[in-house]
């Protein structure tokens, strides 16, 4: 079988075989589908040996850049030793050091680490640990959850009863607990004289007054919610929110999966505002975009809150097989490593105000009615007209013909419906930037104007 010949019986197996996540299967075979057959850098290269600028981090997680020798060699020693052992009932000796690691770089008060595979389960972990806490605390009336309208939090059944956005939840109402719901400056529509974060921020404080006594926690994407399009909250409002947290005793759970490991230019970005949460939730970048790992961080009042004898039955019941599998453990360590030893998010910086910079372009296009930024996480939303804002019709798939149109320029991009999303490894050369930006105001050029 040669080259083309594979390809071809590869993609025949993939359309008979495979059921992409956030995929409409009945289009697919319509999209001329790649096959990622390996990675250079901040490349990917397909089975037929073309290369694309990894422009998403292949889905917000690489940090490096693909096969970075010290994040390579941390999975081969580990290999050498043990691939996966339990924590139940055992420990590892990566999976001790990672969580001591992480207490030293996280928020200060934050001291317990549960490990789980993903950030959907880190954050049902942390609804669990705050129904629970309260339960065991005399408290079992706070039981109810306040998030976001338009919040993100994953895909298992209580990430998504706190996510708010319809697309992706309306479908599985059914199944979820209700949840009190916080407007976000960016969709606020006010009437009065206050500024939309302090009308937000006002509501927030009438929600809290009437129902804090029975709120558990707080669920909040800090600074920048994601997959609701890359949305920026004006400073301020995440320290607004902790205020109302620790004034009516609510814990704060900040889901850092996607804003953490340098994607806004901190560390956290609970950093930009000095939040220091009860409850956060890292994955993703945490082993370098390598292996599946989270981590759910608690601080000590939360733990001890699940402390007694064994009859007591105060234990966390909850845990998966792979829970701080050694090789991921190994990679997220190395991460740690390189964060550290090449000041990844100091040297960031010269790359995120070049990017700004050349962002200025895009956001002069007639089709873009606003570019989102925060750090090295941007979105740009297309409307058919820019004095109007209208948007285009979701079935036309606009953000999705722009990263079409981005791939036969070399790059690799994946829309949020009418957005379009870039978020790069931030070890993107200023060449690649360049590489990046131009791609994108001539693929939105072309797409909208035809």
């Amino acid at each position: 079988m040669n080259q083309a010949e594979r390809h071809e019986a590869l993609l025949q197996w993939d359309r008979d075989h495979l059921w992409h996540p956030f995929t409409q299967m009945q289009a697919w075979p319509d999209d001329d589908p790649l096959v990622i057959e390996r990675a250079e850098g901040c490349e990917l290269i397909d089975d037929l040996g073309r290369r694309y600028l990894d422009g998403i981090s292949s889905l917000w997680v690489t940090v490096h850049g693909h096969r970075h020798p010290a994040l390579d060699a941390a999975v081969r020693a580990q290999l050498d030793k043990v691939a996966h052992s339990t924590l139940l009932g055992l420990s590892s000796v990566p999976a001790v050091e990672l969580a001591r690691r992480l207490v030293e770089i996280v928020p200060e008060g934050l001291t317990r680490v549960f490990y789980s595979d993903s950030g959907s389960t880190s954050v049902e972990i942390a609804l669990k640990m705050a129904y629970q806490f309260w339960r065991q605390s005399g408290r079992p009336e706070k039981c109810r959850f306040a998030a976001l309208a338009e919040a993100y939090h994953g895909d298992t059944v209580g990430s998504v009863s706190v996510g708010g956005i319809d697309l992706f939840h309306a479908t599985f109402r059914g199944l979820l607990f209700d949840v009190e719901r916080i407007p976000t400056p960016y969709g606020y529509r006010w009437t009065g004289p206050e500024s939309p974060l302090e009308g937000c921020l006002a509501a927030a404080r009438r929600l809290f007054e009437a129902r804090g006594h029975e709120l558990a926690a707080l669920v909040v994407e800090p600074c920048v919610q994601g997959a609701a399009g890359m949305i920026v909250h004006p400073a301020g409002f995440l320290a607004g929110l902790q205020q109302l947290c620790r004034e009516f005793d609510v814990l704060l759970i900040c889901d850092e999966v996607a804003t953490g490991f340098g994607r806004t230019g901190r560390l956290f970005a609970v950093e930009h505002e000095s939040v220091r949460p009860d409850l956060m939730c890292v994955a993703k970048g945490l082993t370098g975009g390598y292996l599946p790992l989270a981590a759910t961080l608690a601080t000590e009042r939360v733990y001890a809150g699940f402390l007694g004898s064994v009859a007591d039955q105060r234990t966390f019941f909850h845990g998966h097989t792979y829970t701080g599998n050694p090789l991921a453990c190994a990679a997220a360590l190395a991460n740690l490593e390189l964060f550290a030893s090449e000041q990844t998010v100091a040297r960031s910086q010269p790359l995120i105000a070049h990017l700004t910079r050349r962002l200025e372009a895009v956001a002069a296009l007639p089709h873009v009615g606003e570019v989102r930024q925060k750090g090295l996480m941007v979105g740009i939303e297309l409307v058919e007209s820019r004095d109007s804002k209208a948007e285009y019709p979701y079935g036309d798939r606009m953000g999705h013909q722009v990263c079409r149109a981005m791939r036969r320029r070399g790059v690799i991009l994946r829309p949020l419906g009418n957005v379009v999303v870039l978020m790069p490894p931030l070890a993107l050369s200023i060449a690649q930037c360049d590489q990046l930006v131009d791609a994108l105001v001539d693929a939105i050029t072309e797409v909208t104007e035809r």
